[in-house]
This record gives C-alpha cells, sequence and structure tokens, in this order.
C-alpha cells in the first residue's frame, strides 16, 4: 500500500509507483502507460476533488493480484460523490468545454472500474492474460 498527503507534488510518487509495479509484473508498453494514465488520474482526483488539496487528509492506493490481472483501489478521505452524475465528455454540448474527461480515459483504458465507499474508493481492474 501507498499512501500519500493530499498534495498534487506527490503525483511524482505515484509515477514511481508504477513503474515499480509495471517492473514487477513485466507489463508491455501499452499495459504500462494505460496503468501509469489510469492511476495518476485517479489520485490527481483523489487529491483535488475528493481531499480539497487538504494535506491532513491523505490518498492511499492498494494494489492486489487477482487470477486475471491486477485490481488496484484508491481511496480519499472525503464524502465521496455519485459518479452517475459526471457528464459524458463526448456529448455534443461537451465536447469545447474543459474538465470531466480523466474518469471516462480511467474507464476506458481499465478492463474494469467501480465506485464504491460512497464514490470515495474507485477500483481498477487491469488483465495481465
Amino acid at each position: 500500500m501507498l499512501t500519500l498527503v493530499s498534495d498534487p507534488s506527490n503525483i511524482s510518487k505515484v509515477e514511481k509507483y508504477v513503474d515499480q509495479i509495471a517492473d514487477r509484473f513485466k507489463l508491455d508498453q501499452e499495459k504500462h502507460a494505460s496503468l501509469m494514465l489510469s492511476l495518476t488520474e485517479a489520485v490527481t482526483n483523489a487529491i483535488i476533488h475528493g481531499n480539497k488539496q487538504d494535506r491532513t487528509k491523505t490518498v492511499s492506493i492498494r494494489l492486489a493480484q487477482t487470477r486475471s490481472g491486477l485490481a488496484i483501489r484508491v481511496t480519499d478521505q472525503g464524502c465521496g460523490f455519485d459518479y452517475r452524475q459526471i457528464p459524458d465528455p463526448t456529448s455534443p454540448e461537451r465536447i469545447c468545454e474543459c474538465g470531466g474527461r480523466g474518469v471516462f480515459l480511467m474507464n476506458q483504458l481499465c478492463d474494469k472500474m467501480r465506485y464504491i465507499n460512497g464514490g470515495s474508493t474507485v477500483e481498477m481492474q487491469f488483465k495481465l492474460k
């Protein structure tokens, strides 16, 4: 498990953590890139939106090996959110607006994604086989 203070400068620690995961599980370049983008986005969201950059709060990252790959959970200490309320960033009326693309990208890059704990935890699964 990796626990970080809610400071955006800690994203560099997430990048190093992803590199360690890639080495440990011998991820190919595409899977490594998908994991890097998804996990840095999830942690950035947790720091900025979940914990509101409150440095007294932390973000935890838990890695588990599953039968088919990896499961990664990112948990913040915020009050959560209703992920169903995130507007579709590909809809014509939102296509030129800033924001809202991170969760969309995470969902596209991992094999399965779900929110638990009222939206304060996101779990992403990546198949390795």
